[in-house]
């Protein structure tokens, strides 16, 4: 314990005391301070040269300068060799592998007979810790999400062939309530980085403003002190769930002091339980991850009446963005050249595309539900992820005017147009489809006979099917001969009766006779 400090008016006492011929004895007994003392302060009033009456013009504070305050010590010269090599020393810290033993042992190969290393090591602290002081941060509710990856791994054995597979343990804290969340994943890659966030926030049941990540790759593309460049992948699902991805800077701990802090008491309070088990599933492994980590968030803090679940509950829970309803569904993206039949590629699929942009660069982006295609930026398709059998997956709107009308080409659709013109027509129309010709060539025929309609009326064209009808003729050229010839306006009932008195009908090259079917 120190000395207390003596009055001023007390060491004028035993000045006026000595002055007048008192020894050291009487003094200590009438001022009550110890002899020593006196004499310490007698031997300090001789050295100085002093006057009684010196000491009463001098005020409190050059008397307590005088007797009271230590004098400065002279630095030895292994002082002045230690403070002189800090920087350097401090400076090599920084580097990778580089330990406090190794500086040390260049110190004193330097200097023999410089200190000894617990010494040395209290003033590299001291000199460290002056240098570079921490700042308490006080977080804002709300606002920042700290993510990472443990350094450790936990383990997950597979169970036909005994290997053991090491995983990634993630880990995230709230600024404010400190409340934690930790899930295993298969690795540190994209998908399960963003996975394992997505969880997070879902722990979390609310977004932050903001989420500070460390810079590995699934998150940062280029670190940078002031601005990193993110990862596409991981600034869309940031995007996705209205918050921002503002990176921790490269070499700086303390920017996410919080959740490395957090890691270490992941490590005592779910690894060591962790380890006392074999896990064969991650899903196994994060149901009993899932057990430890509520009763580490709801354990009270150290020197507090409450747990980080309560002041999640009361602080933080209701300041949180809300969660989008739907899932992040991570996009892959790639660049394309529109084949000239207007389609693009995506896992062995033919998508189409806006006809106008046929032999030029689009950038694809697709997931699990959908694919779209961009230009320059602008959104030029959309169409829905296919699974199925199919391989070309078409939107009528990208074809060109003169590729449209194939396309709508079917059955229902030829013998509906032929209703619209009459009974007898839709009759000719069914009996033409089902010739056994291809079924394009079929189609073309009755796109040909039905727009003789525009050609030549509607009455026209029934007679000319009637007619041909007759003939048991079913084609496009026939209809075209008849009304060439004007034959529809002969009336039907006419020819029949002619027929009847064995009048044989004209020679046609487009009437084949019965010889044909023989």
């Amino acid at each position: 314990m120190s000395n207390k400090t003596i009055d001023m008016f007390k060491i004028r006492q035993l000045l006026r005391l000595y002055s007048e011929g008192r020894g050291s004895k009487f003094i200590s007994r009438t001022t009550g301070i110890a002899r020593n003392t006196v004499k310490k302060y007698l031997l300090q009033f001789v050295e100085l040269r002093l006057t009684i009456e010196g000491v009463d013009a001098m005020a409190d504070g050059q008397l307590a300068t005088a007797f009271l305050i230590k004098k400065p010590v002279r630095p030895s010269s292994r002082v002045n060799d230690l403070e002189a090599m800090f920087p350097a020393l401090a400076t090599r810290l920084k580097k990778r592998g580089v330990t406090k033993n190794m500086v040390y042992a260049d110190y004193i190969s330097q200097y023999p007979e410089g200190y000894k290393h617990s010494a040395f090591l209290v003033r590299l602290n001291t000199f460290m810790g002056i240098s570079k002081p921490s700042m308490r941060i006080l977080h804002k509710a709300g606002d920042k999400l700290f993510i990472d990856f443990t350094g450790k791994r936990l383990q997950v054995v597979d169970m036909e062939t005994g290997e053991v597979q090491d995983v990634e343990v993630f880990v995230s804290i709230l600024g404010c309530s400190q409340l934690t969340y930790v899930t295993a994943v298969a690795s540190q890659k994209k998908a399960d980085f963003i996975l394992a966030c997505e969880r997070a926030l879902h722990f979390y049941d609310g977004v932050p403003e903001a989420i500070v990540p460390d810079n590995l790759k699934s998150a940062v593309k280029k670190a940078s002190r002031y601005e990193a460049e993110l990862n596409d992948d991981f600034a869309a699902f940031a995007t996705h769930y209205n918050t921002f991805v503002f990176p921790a800077r490269a070499y700086k701990p303390k920017d996410k002091a919080l959740v490395e802090g957090a890691v270490k008491i992941i490590y005592t309070t779910i690894f060591t339980k962790i380890d006392e088990k074999v896990y064969t599933s991650l899903e196994m492994l994060n149901a009993d991850i899932y057990i430890h980590l509520k009763a580490h968030n709801d354990r009270l803090l150290t020197g507090c009446d409450y747990s980080r679940r309560q002041q999640f509950d009361t602080l933080e829970k209701n300041v949180l963005k809300p969660l989008n309803k739907y899932p992040y569904d991570p996009m892959a993206t790639k660049m394309s050249t529109v084949d000239k039949s207007g389609y693009v590629t995506v896992d062995y699929r033919y998508y189409s595309i806006p006809y106008k942009f046929i032999g030029k660069k689009v950038k694809l982006m697709y997931n699990r539900t959908k694919v779209e295609a961009f230009s320059e930026h602008e959104l030029i398709a959309v169409h829905v992820r296919h699974y199925g059998k199919d391989k070309h997956i078409q939107n009528e709107d990208h074809l060109a005017s003169w590729h449209k009308y194939p396309t709508e080409w079917n059955p229902e659709k030829f013998i509906a147009d032929a209703l619209l013109v009459d009974e007898a027509v839709a009759t000719y129309i069914k009996k033409v489809l089902s010739r056994s010709e291809y079924p394009e060539k079929n189609y073309r025929a009755c796109q040909g006979i039905i727009n003789f309609k525009k050609r030549v009326g509607e009455s026209r064209l029934i007679n000319a099917c009637k007619r041909a009808d007759s003939f048991n003729v079913y084609n496009f050229g026939i209809i075209e001969r008849i009304l060439k010839s004007k034959a529809d306006f002969i009336p039907l009932e006419d020819e029949q009766q002619l027929r009847q008195d064995g009048i044989a009908m004209p020679e046609h090259e487009n009437i084949r006779g019965e010889q044909y079917y023989k």
